[in-house]
């Protein structure tokens, strides 16, 4: 795991979006500018109903509007769920069919796997329910949250404890209820929702989860949905009763109409408008009408057309045991709730987490076939140790230098997600491979096996008393740095058919420049003999024969050509065999390259040093 500016920019943003997987159902779409750094990317292969027990909180009847009704249709497909908008869902996969790149000469004919591509569910339709204007989105989340995930907004300690306690009457943007409620829905369980003809908002009550239901509460009768062991629990432990009330975009444009709960007053004023976001910075709808409502103060959601919500707490008269008509405080704290149910988030990242490890294979940690022979060999104490990972390629070509050398050394076998103190104490940042030599140590492959070379013990690497060709020798290494890694990642990650047939002309342009101007006798770079720009490619020639070819129909090398010798002599070179692992082990360790797989540009570090590509 190196810095050598050869890996990362190159590599496909794999964590800032992740693929959709076959058994996905909906994305979760993530916040607001201002929250993105603490959102989760857009989730595929996401089934919230599969999450809660009775709550209907995630419902799969999510349906957007028709486009020839007076209801609003975003044109931004990508634009968060209210309601009744598209969820995005994939489902059918459609293989490309596999198509032939001829390229002849010593690469042979390449051959390349079958690309698949997601698709774009279906969408259904809803008449409008309330005969709004023309442009104007009236249809109501009813009692489901947003399939939203913010994991750890601002202020989210402060929202919770607000949105548990709701002494006084809470005003929230859409932006800022998508993001906090589903915090704190472990806390209420809905009841019921209350619609109107003719008034532009829509009523949810919500009680205390730990009220309890009523005995005979129907069951799901979902066949897909995960039977449970249920143990009762004592109910009345809380009367508190919320109530929930959404507002429609453009509600507050109306002429005249006040809001179900009396009309809002100026925050200056000391009225209850909570708002530590900024609602009023949302994005304004256009309407067709005034996009001002100049009775309400500028900061308030629904000032300029927003949707917005509004909390208060309603559990009746003599809540607080006083019988003076005032709704009471929760029996119980916000720890309580927490302990009997985990929110909306929190089972989301649980499920999340379930499903990576269902699907993720375990990258291997120790050596296997050759390799592990000789880690065997070189597993007693000594004051050379090479710190290194089975599966990394800039730890190889250190290997099989000090393999070439014929040096006394340890290897010692580093997990590149647990890395040991001793490590640390070479390379702070913890990449292999790294060296230490006494009280002295270092990381870098390259700058290693100079190191090596200075250390005049045995065979050397760079041709003596030529200046010009030892010079020779490291441009030609940088090459290999610079152009022939990245463009062998480009290929690898490639998902498109197009882009991989470019990739590949690439990336054999790039091998046909070295090879050409290698000594024509060969079989090596310089010649007869291992030498220092053989070694920095061998790696990438035993991956292009095992991992490219599997992954990528990578061609055999035309029989009898420059290329096909190299290929042959390194391949059957003691030094690179004995470092060299069971084909299994690398084809493994880049599944997630060529799938393309979330967090494969973590995994890039753990493989390849920590190159970054330029």
């Amino acid at each position: 795991m190196e810095t050598e500016s050869v890996l990362h920019q190159q590599l496909p943003n794999a964590y800032r979006s992740l693929p959709l997987q076959p058994e996905a159902a909906q994305v979760i779409q993530h916040g607001q500018a201002h929250l993105a750094h603490h959102a989760l990317p857009p989730q595929a292969g996401l089934d919230l109903t599969g999450l809660d027990d009775n709550d209907p909180v995630f419902h799969q009847d999510l349906r957007m509007q028709d486009p020839n009704s007076h209801a609003y249709q975003s044109p931004n497909p990508f634009e968060r769920n209210h309601g009744h908008r598209p969820l995005h869902v994939q489902n059918a996969e459609s293989p490309h069919t596999p198509q032939q790149h001829g390229n002849g000469g010593q690469f042979g004919i390449l051959t390349t796997n079958p690309i698949q591509h997601n698709s774009i569910g279906r969408l259904q339709q809803e008449d409008d329910l309330f005969g709004a204007p023309e442009g104007v989105d009236q249809k109501s989340n009813s009692h489901h949250l947003s399939t939203r995930i913010v994991v750890d907004p601002p202020d989210l300690g402060e929202w919770r404890q607000k949105l548990f306690d709701v002494n006084e009457m809470i005003t929230l943007s859409e932006e800022e209820f998508e993001t906090y409620f589903p915090h704190v829905d472990n806390v209420y369980s809905h009841r019921s929702t209350q619609r109107y003809k003719r008034k532009p908002f829509v009523s949810h009550y919500w009680d205390c989860r730990l009220k309890g239901r009523p005995p005979g509460t129907p069951k799901s009768d979902d066949p897909n949905k995960k039977k449970r062991k249920r143990t009762a629990r004592e109910r009345d432990l809380c009367d508190v009763k919320i109530k929930i009330t959404e507002y429609f975009p453009g509600a507050m444009l109306r002429a005249g109409f006040e809001p179900d709960d009396g009309p809002v007053q100026d925050p200056a004023q000391g009225n209850n408008f909570f708002a530590p976001g900024q609602p009023g910075s949302q994005q304004q709808q256009q309407f067709g009408m005034s996009l001002v409502n100049p009775t309400l103060p500028p900061n308030h959601p629904g000032a300029t057309g927003q949707r917005y919500y509004t909390i208060q707490r309603v559990n009746g008269n003599g809540g607080n045991g006083k019988g003076d008509g005032v709704p009471g405080p929760h029996k119980h704290g916000l720890v309580e709730s927490d302990r009997v149910k985990k929110n909306s988030v929190q089972r989301y990242l649980l499920k999340r987490d379930k499903e990576d490890k269902k699907t993720q294979k375990t990258y291997h940690k120790k050596a296997s076939g050759n390799a592990l022979a000789t880690v065997r060999k070189h597993s007693k104490e000594h004051e050379l140790k090479l710190f290194g990972s089975c599966f990394c390629p800039f730890v190889q070509r250190v290997w099989i230098a000090f393999e070439a050398k014929g040096l006394q050394y340890q290897y010692i076998e580093v997990d590149p997600y647990k890395k040991p103190q001793a490590l640390l104490d070479v390379n702070p940042r913890g990449l292999v491979p790294g060296i230490r030599h006494g009280d002295w140590g270092c990381g870098e492959s390259t700058v290693l096996m100079e190191y090596l070379e200075d250390l005049n013990a045995g065979p050397p690497f760079l041709p003596q008393g030529n200046p010009q060709l030892r010079a020779t020798c490291r441009l030609w290494s940088d090459h290999i740095n610079r152009n022939i890694i990245p463009a062998f990642y480009q290929v690898l990650q490639a998902q498109d058919f197009a882009k991989q047939t470019e990739s590949t002309k690439k990336l054999q342009e790039e091998i046909q420049k070295i090879v050409e101007v290698s000594d024509q006798q060969g079989p090596f770079f310089l010649g007869p003999q291992l030498s220092y720009v053989d070694i920095q490619f061998a790696p990438w020639m035993i991956r292009l024969s095992r991992v490219m070819k599997h992954y990528r129909g990578w061609p055999d090398p035309t029989p009898g050509s420059r290329w096909g010798c190299w290929m042959e002599a390194v391949e059957n070179n003691e030094h690179v065999k004995n470092t060299t692992s069971l084909d299994e082990l690398y084809i493994d360790s880049y599944e997630r390259y060529a799938q393309n797989r979330p967090n494969t540009s973590q995994l890039a570090d753990a493989i390849n040093g920590g190159y970054n590509l330029p």
